[in-house]
């Protein structure tokens, strides 16, 4: 448990540790704090050869974000054993991290502004705050660091960006990735919501 403990004090609002905490003593799993992943925030994996439940979350996370990913990850470890054939941000996954969210909507471990779109987020929890745009714009106010330019979530279709030094156009959102052409080469790529992008133009 001091694991746990250790791995989580500084990571998720003071309010909420003993609560993270007892959900992995309720679910166990292995956790681990991950770099940072333009990807994904957090992640769960089950390995059948040993039976381990795995559950990961980026590091560089600010603490409102780092506590509904972790929160997201452990729903998807308490929902797998009776996941089998389902989708995994199914209805099922949707109805437990609503549960397990509930004890944490409270006003002394989030800040207003958040605390209200949240409240609407988790009526029908997407599969990942990029998703929602409004929700990833307030927690983001939060972030330790600030960067220069918008999420790729943050700005409209149809408009041009650059990312890793290549100017793209924005075609299409999905759920956590957007279908966008490359205007150097013409190709269609999906990129992940959660990059910082320069807006062009």
């Amino acid at each position: 448990m001091i694991a746990i403990e250790e791995a989580l004090t500084d990571k998720v609002p003071s309010e909420a540790l003993s609560y993270c905490v007892q959900l992995w003593v309720d679910f166990p799993f292995q956790f681990k704090l991950s770099r940072s992943r333009s990807s994904k925030l957090g992640d769960y994996r089950f390995d059948p050869r040993n039976g381990d439940h795995i559950v990961t979350v980026n590091t560089d996370l600010n603490p409102y974000q780092f506590l509904v990913t972790f929160v997201h990850e452990v729903a998807h470890r308490k929902v797998h054993r009776s996941r089998s054939g389902q989708k995994p941000h199914g209805p099922e996954w949707k109805q437990t991290f609503q549960n397990l969210m509930l004890p944490l909507l409270r006003p002394d471990v989030f800040p207003d502004d958040i605390l209200r779109v949240l409240a609407r987020h988790m009526k029908n929890p997407k599969a990942s705050t990029a998703a929602d745009p409004m929700l990833l714009r307030v927690i983001s106010n939060y972030d330790l660091e600030k960067y220069a330019g918008p999420t790729l979530a943050e700005i409209s279709v149809g408009d041009e960006f650059v990312f890793r030094k290549r100017a793209f156009k924005k075609l299409q959102a999905k759920r956590t990735r957007a279908l966008c052409l490359d205007l150097g080469n013409q190709r269609k790529y999906l990129i992940p919501m959660l990059v910082q992008v320069e807006v062009l133009g």
